[in-house]
């Protein structure tokens, strides 16, 4: 399996739909290039739609590796489990999923998943060939990791959040995370390599450390960093638009893993991020759905982080965009819900607070 994975959560849109024929174009060359493994989750919005009349419909089975997940919120009790698969098998058009993931756990949902005996469901996939792999999705602390490892040890493939500026990170554990799974001899497969394009988007002192070497996308260092440690299974990249893809197989079909040029590089970048205090928001919206006050928390986090870095109007532009139709930052209610569902375990109520003072002020209006 070549290392560049096609993370299937942030579509080419037009608009505020999604992009039916750039998306076709985008799977036929991915294809095209020898690459094949695409990943989803019913969560994902249209995903699995887009990928049944863009991926399936047109090509064999066979030419391409199929992830799919189980998220906490599909179901509340064991009886629900085979309702929710094999609906995603009808809406992906397909009789088996390559591999198919417990998605997204930690301390809190892995006793559900737990006592709703969802291991026990996904090892009985796997036993009659409609999961070919089966595996899990992982946020939170090593130690967690650890746990659900040891007592599950029929997991074969861990999905985990890392990249360069998480790699030491005291919350997100990238590092730590990965020791686990190596120590357990499980393939890792890499999820927010670039940080939900903030490895992309970087202040200008990072980019001209990058610049120095002369040559290659801030996406990347950030792509190839991740695919260069051992274990790596393969590293999704959720592009959404040609233009991302083709950068990212300019360098993804004929791999070259970092140099000490580049990893010296990269510890100057890090050295520059945490100068900067921004949110370390990856635009997973899973805060989203439970907000009671319909606040678009990641977009209007991420107008803060932009706002921080480069100190322009064009923030306060994007979160008038952004509150037009839905909740300001000063409508929180301070409920907790989404700090409860955070991957990264941020303070949202805090950084809410501080959008607030930022962008609703009338110096700021």
């Amino acid at each position: 399996m070549r290392k560049l994975g096609f993370g299937c959560m942030r579509l080419p849109h037009i608009g505020d739909k999604p992009d039916l024929e750039q998306f076709t174009r985008m799977s036929d060359r991915f294809l095209t290039e020898g690459f094949n493994y695409f990943d989803t989750a019913t969560v994902y919005g249209d995903s699995e739609t887009m990928l049944r009349r863009c991926l399936m419909a047109r090509h064999p089975r066979e030419s391409y590796i199929l992830t799919n997940k189980l998220t906490d919120n599909l179901f509340q009790k064991e009886a629900d489990l085979p309702g929710v698969f094999m609906k995603q098998l009808e809406t992906c058009g397909v009789a088996y999923f390559d591999y198919y993931l417990l998605h997204a756990l930690n301390a809190d949902n892995y006793q559900k998943f737990t006592e709703c005996n969802a291991f026990k469901f996904i090892r009985e996939l796997k036993a009659d060939g409609t999961a070919k792999h089966i595996g899990i999705s992982f946020h939170d602390k090593a130690a967690i990791l650890e746990q659900i490892l040891l007592e599950h040890p029929e997991i074969e493939v861990v999905q985990i959040q890392f990249n360069y500026a998480d790699y030491l990170s005291p919350s997100i554990e990238s590092k730590a995370c990965y020791d686990v799974c190596r120590k357990h001899l499980k393939p890792v497969i890499v999820m927010e390599p670039v940080r939900g394009g903030a490895l992309v988007n970087l202040p200008g002192e990072a980019k001209a450390v990058f610049d120095q070497l002369n040559g290659g996308s801030y996406a990347s260092y950030a792509i190839r960093y991740a695919a260069s440690f051992e274990g790596v299974m393969t590293v999704l990249s959720g592009m959404s638009t040609i233009e991302q893809m083709e950068d990212n197989l300019s360098y993804m079909k004929d791999f070259h893993p970092f140099s000490q040029i580049e990893y010296a590089a990269v510890e100057k970048v890090v050295d520059v991020l945490n100068k900067q205090n921004t949110i370390a928001c990856t635009a997973c919206k899973y805060c989203v759905p439970g907000c009671p006050m319909n606040i678009d928390i990641p977009a209007l986090l991420n107008c803060l982080n932009n706002k921080k870095l480069h100190k322009d109007w064009i923030s306060n532009f994007y979160y008038g965009v952004h509150t037009k139709e839905g909740g300001k930052a000063s409508d929180c209610i301070s409920c907790g819900k989404c700090e409860k569902t955070c991957p990264q375990h941020l303070p949202v109520q805090a950084y809410l607070k501080e959008a607030a003072e930022v962008f609703e002020t009338k110096a700021e209006r």
